[in-house]
């Protein structure tokens, strides 16, 4: 496994972990006002991360690209998510937070988009 496969794993691991805590002390405490921050940590954070470590893996090196993928991808999963539980908690001013992390991600994804359209040209379809 390259390195950037496992560095994407070590993130998408880190945040499903605080993502389970995180439901485990709303489903405690039966207080669910940060609901929407937990989802975009398991999102962005578990799910999504996991994937495109998946891919990586798959798809071999990602090179430049796949490095910027993941520094974005990872840092706009963890800005959105944090922001938008100190939002959600009452802390207007990190609405500025969840739009510069959403920026982040959407940068992210479309990074991961770019490298998943490079690999068509560097792979030999097999029938």
């Amino acid at each position: 496994m390259s390195k950037l496969s496992l560095s994407f794993f070590t993130v998408a691991a880190l945040c499903g972990l605080v993502g389970m805590v995180f439901g485990a002390v709303m489903g405690v405490t039966e207080d669910f006002t940060l609901s929407p921050s937990h989802a975009h940590l398991n999102l962005l954070g578990w799910a999504s991360l996991a994937i495109m470590g998946t891919f990586y893996a798959l798809a071999g090196r990602g090179g430049r690209l796949g490095w910027t993928n993941f520094v974005l991808s990872s840092a706009g999963a963890i800005v959105m998510s944090l922001s938008l539980g100190l939002y959600l908690a009452g802390n207007q001013p990190f609405l500025n937070g969840v739009m510069a992390g959403t920026v982040i991600a959407v940068l992210g994804m479309a990074t991961f988009v770019a490298s998943v359209a490079r690999s068509w040209g560097r792979t030999k379809i097999a029938a």
